[in-house]
């Protein structure tokens, strides 16, 4: 059974998950990755989920805060050998539902045009398409959504 945390920035697993989406992304995202990456810092994340399977992390997300009563979801990994599980989907509900209980409305993201699993997942989950905010107004690789949360 998945067990969910919420924790923040100093969760020393949610660091070692955000360690292997760093490298993961690296990869995917290559000369690009330095212009993401210094958006990515989690330092300032206090609202962090992660993910336990049998006392083993397996996946992970957090919120920043966007706007007045928007958040924008950040950091979401679950490593390959737990994918297809439905953990990331119960990782952004987490968010999205904490999102909620802080007075917020909405939760924003960012992700690349290379992650189509995260594109997929996000649609899934309700999340519409919109134009690009923030840094990556001009960037073509990113894609950018948003969803209304209230529960």
């Amino acid at each position: 059974m998945i067990h969910l945390v919420r924790t923040d920035f100093k969760n020393h697993d949610f660091a070692h998950l955000v360690s292997k989406l760093d490298a993961d992304l690296g990869q995917r995202d290559g000369e690009d990755h330095a212009f993401y990456h210094q958006f990515n810092g989690i330092d300032s994340l206090h609202q962090t989920v992660v993910a336990y399977l049998d006392g083993v992390a397996v996946g992970c997300g957090a919120l920043k805060e966007h706007d007045t009563d928007v958040m924008e979801v950040k950091r979401m990994y679950v490593p390959p050998q737990y994918r297809g599980k439905g953990i990331a989907s119960k990782v952004l509900h987490e968010l999205e539902k904490w999102a909620a209980e802080l007075g917020n409305s909405a939760c924003v993201l960012e992700t690349g045009k290379r992650q189509p699993e995260a594109i997929a997942l996000y649609t899934k989950n309700g999340y519409k398409s919109i134009p690009n905010y923030g840094p990556y107004t001009d960037v073509e690789n990113s894609v950018c959504f948003k969803k209304n949360v209230s529960f």
